[in-house]
């Protein structure tokens, strides 16, 4: 219903319809005042982004962008929502994840989240890295187990840690219907993340326990963390995960469960990255991607998939890891409004070991934030009629369809896994991802642009790696680990010598003139750990030794405009050089400018240049 004013006039009557057409001649005049000239389509496609799996986000969506096939929430193919009431009858499911060994501690940390806020537990049990089996009794004491569902996470004793759960559930009288969560069962996860051939046959166990008594309880985990966590893209890990869920339907069903009760034992688990709008269509395509595979196995009404989504590992960084609140931050909105079930926030300090109590506090109070203060959980399927978000889910479907289409051709994932594909066409993504990272064209705030490298560091307790050992398996890659290795450089060679690496900005003329290069050279050296000398503001060929042998630093670079470099920039390298500068650089285009060694400027391959400044000062 349009709602008109009280004197009947409709604010929009006197405007006339745009056509795309017009649109487009407006973005060519202004393409062309930049000095662009291009007509048509392609002034839309200059003002396109290209995104992982063949993707393009444009700058312009319309209706014609709209999806034919969204459905309803509750119905297939479920892309907006599993549930006809979305997450707004009570939000999604607050799931904290904890990866103690003490006991003690570990219930003191759970019963704090239960008392604030956080409505399921997901917990590491066994292993190096997680509470002992003995010891889940002690770590329960005090939780209610019929109102707080248990996810486990059990890779070293699936059976010892799921028997000593559903002990516990008789012994506190928790009815066997009342039992909520799932058994964490992830043999083909298990396998990614170590190479350890997978074993099918206690997940099928479990499966068929649970689907006869203990409705509420998934047994099973479609875990796609191993291949996000490997450097995947959004595509691979749909693809992925569904093949994986695949594959369990071939087991659940050739042990005698109907295709019903097999889809009703998996849960599936996704990254949420800060790009939202990436997590909302992930979310999305999989719900409507695993519908199709239900209805291709002739079960189309047992295809709503039950999602949990994880706040990215990939994303987090060691570095200023307070950037990371806002990260997790945006990925809880894209899992929220992609629909999902439950939501995993890591702690800001993830990256760095145990998280302490403020963490967990930040982290849960994430949720708590976005669905009771910005009311994001009182909608059903905020996303749905976005054009964007509706394109870009049908692009995103149609990338991951075809990667597990290839996935199946190649055996089935089981197979991919031990082949070697998986692996490849993960590390290859990873490869070019790198690329972007190391150009500062996919920045990462406080690691590789407006880095602090006089930050105190952030300790915590060490956190023990569940996979260590491990024989093989998937890598685990991070975006800041190549800034994060000359960072590391950095602080050893401050705790050899006292001192940071230092490198002189010789800045020319005003500082109308040179700020903004100033600012670029000082945020792309600081990225590296090398502390930016800037004394005195400006410096010309009479000055700048001096400046040079009084800053300690054995590399300088050069900032100011391209008509001062024209005038200014052969005789200011060349007394540096004199003065002994080991390398000197200039913050601009590359130019014929004599004694100048190498070019910084934007899109540079900042890892390559940090590495080879490095190497030439002598830090090992």
């Amino acid at each position: 219903m349009t709602v008109q004013p009280a004197d009947g006039l409709s604010p929009a009557a006197a405007f006339p319809d745009p056509s795309h057409d017009q649109w487009q001649s407006l973005v060519e005049g202004v393409l062309r005042k930049s000095g662009k000239e291009v007509t048509g389509s392609a002034a839309e496609e200059a003002l396109s982004t290209t995104l992982e799996d063949g993707l393009t986000t444009r700058p312009l969506y319309t209706a014609s962008d709209e999806s034919p096939d969204t459905g309803f929430p509750g119905f297939a193919p479920f892309t907006r929502g599993s549930r006809a009431e979305g997450n707004a009858a009570g939000g999604w499911d607050v799931r904290q994840r904890h990866a103690r060994s003490d006991p003690a501690r570990l219930n003191e940390a759970l019963l704090g989240d239960l008392e604030n806020g956080v409505t399921s537990l997901w917990l590491t049990v066994g292993g190096p890295a997680g509470v002992p089996v003995d010891g889940l009794a002690r770590a329960l004491d005090g939780v209610y187990l019929d109102l707080a569902p248990i996810a486990l996470d059990a890779p070293a004793d699936l059976d010892a840690a799921a028997t000593e759960l559903l002990r516990l559930y008789e012994e506190r009288g928790v009815a066997r219907h009342e039992a909520r969560g799932t058994l964490g069962a992830d043999p083909l996860g298990h396998e990614a993340r170590t190479g350890v051939e997978a074993d099918p046959a206690p997940a099928v166990r479990w499966a068929q326990r649970c689907d006869a008594e203990y409705p509420g309880l998934r047994a099973i985990a479609v875990d796609a963390l191993p291949y996000h966590e490997a450097g995947g893209s959004a595509a691979q890990e749909l693809g992925l995960s569904l093949a994986t869920g695949v594959a369990h339907l071939r087991a659940l069903t050739a042990a005698g469960m109907s295709v019903e009760a097999a889809c009703g034992q998996l849960e599936f688990r996704y990254a949420a990255t800060a790009d939202q709008f990436l997590t909302i269509a992930k979310l999305r395509a999989a719900r409507r991607l695993w519908a199709r595979v239900a209805e291709a196995s002739g079960a189309p009404a047992a295809g709503a998939q039950r999602q949990h989504a994880v706040t990215s590992p990939v994303m987090m960084t060691r570095r200023d890891p307070w950037v990371n609140m806002l990260r997790t931050t945006l990925a809880t909105l894209g899992a929220g409004v992609g629909g999902a079930d439950s939501v995993t926030v890591l702690p800001f300090d993830h990256a760095l070991g145990l998280p302490d109590a403020f963490a967990r506090r930040i982290a849960r109070n994430t949720s708590t934030i976005l669905m009771e203060e910005s009311h994001l959980a009182r909608v059903i399927d905020p996303a749905g009629g976005s054009w964007y978000v509706e394109r870009l889910t049908d692009e995103l479907a149609a990338a991951a369809w075809a990667f597990f289409q290839e996935t199946e051709r190649a055996g089935g994932l089981p197979a991919a896994l031990r082949s070697g594909l998986v692996a490849e066409r993960l590390a290859a993504t990873w490869a070019t991802r790198s690329a972007k990272l190391a150009r500062r064209k996919e920045p990462i705030t406080g690691v590789s642009e407006f880095p602090m490298p006089g930050e105190r560091p952030v300790e915590r307790e060490p956190a023990p790696d569940p996979y260590a050992g491990a024989p093989g398996g998937l890598p685990r890659v991070r975006r800041d680990e190549a800034f994060e290795g000359l960072r590391a450089r950095s602080d050893a060679h401050l705790a050899a010598t006292g001192s940071r690496p230092k490198v002189f900005v010789a800045a020319l003329g005003p500082a109308a003139a040179h700020t903004a290069r100033v600012s670029f050279a000082v945020n792309l050296f600081g990225a590296g750990g090398i502390e930016a000398v800037h004394d005195p503001v400006s410096v010309d060929a009479e000055t700048a030794a001096g400046a040079l042998a009084a800053s300690g630093a054995s590399v300088a670079v050069l900032c100011s405009s391209d008509a001062l470099y024209a005038e200014q920039a052969d005789a200011v390298a060349g007394a540096l050089k004199s003065a002994g500068a080991a390398q000197v650089f200039l913050a601009g285009r590359p130019g014929e400018y004599a004694d100048v060694d190498a070019y910084v400027f934007a899109g540079c391959d900042a890892v390559a240049v940090l590495t080879s400044v490095l190497d030439r000062m002598g830090v090992a």
